[in-house]
């Protein structure tokens, strides 16, 4: 039994697993006009319940012991592509150190490559204010928008080296570029193969994409990850990173300051390179593959919601 608190009611087992099943129910049925309800929501719908009060504090505390939470929600996008898996086992054989079955040679290379688009230079209408004794640093709201580029980028699976480039627009001829940065120079320009993971975007989207840099870089073998699974791309934890330490909070006095930045942070990084410590496997895809098979043989047994 919980030990009282002076001055808070001690809710029973019965209780809290009631108290958890106002929770559960669908919002709709509450009689409300809301998508959710908040800890005070669920105190007063609670305490008619109970026929007693409780107060939103103690309702939270009840929820949060739960080990399923009914009440919470992510975002997600169910996998469409037909070849999902293996698109997406192709990329993680690369990953895993493999290519059709074949270990890989030590010479190979994987670069993983896409565009982080619209990068804006906020020009702060207000400087902004250095921190004090209990008080953040203030960064004013409002800002002039310092026009926008796009930042692609090339990051070395194996090697952990970043290659970058700033572009006023994404599209075929930008994309060409960075490729080209990259593989006009050592030791990509001579390496057996160089594999490239990209996205479906439409700078590089496709069998056109593919033969169109093979014509130009008989080495290179363009690898697509599945539709909607950008995600699989170790780059994407590149731009999570600069969004992180580089542009947040965003406040430059023009995109030559964006660019200057983006490009000392690349140098930064290129000084110590190390590889992501990358851990998702092909078994662990074909694991994740039959769970959702499951719940989608379920939901087309459910019936149609007339």
């Amino acid at each position: 039994m919980p030990r009282a608190v002076v001055g808070r009611p001690v809710f029973p087992p019965l209780d809290q697993a009631l108290v958890k099943a106002v929770a559960c129910e669908a919002v709709h049925d509450s009689g409300l006009p809301l998508s959710r309800l908040s800890t005070a929501d669920l105190a007063m719908q609670a305490s008619r319940a109970l026929g007693q009060p409780i107060s939103p504090s103690t309702v939270w505390r009840i929820l949060d012991t739960d080990a399923i939470k009914p009440w919470r929600y992510d975002g997600w996008i169910f996998p469409r592509d037909p070849q999902f898996a293996d698109k997406a086992g192709r990329v993680l054989d690369l990953y895993a150190g493999c290519w059709q079955g074949e270990p890989l040679d030590p010479a190979d290379h994987i670069i993983s490559a896409d565009e982080k688009t619209s990068i804006q230079a906020r020009i702060r209408c207000h400087a902004s204010l250095p921190p004090a004794p209990g008080r953040a640093a203030r960064i004013e709201q409002e800002y002039d928008r310092g026009g926008a580029l796009q930042y692609l980028a090339a990051w070395d699976v194996r090697r952990g080296v970043v290659m970058g480039r700033c572009e006023p627009a994404t599209g075929i001829a930008p994309f060409g570029r960075l490729v080209a940065d990259v593989m006009d120079h050592e030791p990509y320009r001579t390496a057996a193969r160089v594999f490239w993971v990209v996205d479906n975007g439409s700078s590089h989207r496709g069998q056109a994409a593919a033969e169109r840099l093979t014509a130009v870089y008989a080495n290179l073998i363009l690898v697509h990850t599945p539709v909607h699974a950008s995600w699989l791309n170790q780059v994407e934890i590149y731009f999570s990173i600069i969004q992180r330490k580089v542009l947040t909070p965003n406040d430059f006095a023009d995109l030559d300051a964006v660019e200057e930045r983006l490009r000392l942070y690349e140098a930064l990084a290129n000084q110590q390179p190390h590889p992501f410590a990358w851990q998702f496997t092909r078994a662990q895809l074909a694991a994740r593959l039959k769970r959702l098979a499951v719940h989608e043989a379920l939901d087309q047994r459910r019936p149609a919601v007339a």
